[in-house]
């Protein structure tokens, strides 16, 4: 157990879904050499895993794209919709566009590549838990890739310099209620701007707007 300005703070509680049992062990020995991490459960694939997440009630979520009776993307999104405090970062091999489009469309908040280091790893969870997006840079270019194929305008150039101030709180990790309390606005006109955002980016999640914000230098 960690300790945060004195006070104790609790272990972050990791569920780990994966079709492949060589992968589920070697993520959970290399958990288990972190204090600050607790290894709560296994799935084998995502309709197993919407039923543990439940009765584990996980912080974070470590989650397969490619699995047997229900896939990584419809497990996110089951997981998400009945439990959106929870966060989920895909671990996958795939980086196709599609792939990585279906993990942030579904509330993924992370998008990894297995051939990082358990380190990354590590470090994406932790953020995932403060509600901070990590995504592999394969799948930030995939996303650049498709901004780019729209219209002929900078990316960015037509959002107000509220919607400015609400994507910068978004890309320090800040929820709408966080937002509203910092911006002194109320939490459906920060509702309102969060649309207004992923509308003009043409991103389908906070996920990937921070994503393509951070790579287009619309934030400092």
């Amino acid at each position: 157990m960690s300790i945060v300005q004195g006070m104790p703070q609790r272990p972050i509680r990791v569920m780990i879904v994966d079709d492949q049992p060589v992968v589920r062990s070697g993520l959970s020995a290399f958990l288990a050499a972190y204090d600050d991490l607790e290894l709560v459960g296994e799935a084998g694939d995502g309709e197993d895993a919407v039923h543990a997440c439940r009765r584990l009630r996980p912080d974070v979520v470590i989650m397969d794209m490619k699995m047997p009776r229900m896939d990584g993307a419809e497990a996110t999104r089951a997981i998400r919709e009945r439990q959106p405090e929870v966060q989920i970062i895909a671990l996958t091999s795939f980086k196709e566009e599609d792939m990585v489009q279906r993990a942030l469309d579904a509330g993924a908040i992370g998008y990894l590549l297995k051939n990082i280091s358990s380190e990354e790893l590590v470090k994406a969870v932790r953020a995932a838990r403060e509600g901070r997006p990590t995504l592999a840079p394969e799948a930030t270019q995939t996303l650049i890739q498709k901004a780019t194929r729209g219209p002929r305008h900078r990316l960015g150039d037509d959002l107000t310099q509220r919607e400015q101030e609400v994507l910068v709180q978004m890309v320090q990790g800040a929820n709408n209620s966080q937002i509203a309390e910092r911006l002194v606005v109320s939490r459906s006109t920060v509702k309102f701007h969060v649309s207004n955002i992923l509308s003009k980016l043409a991103a389908s999640s906070r996920t990937e707007a921070v994503a393509l914000a951070v790579q287009n230098g619309l934030v400092d």
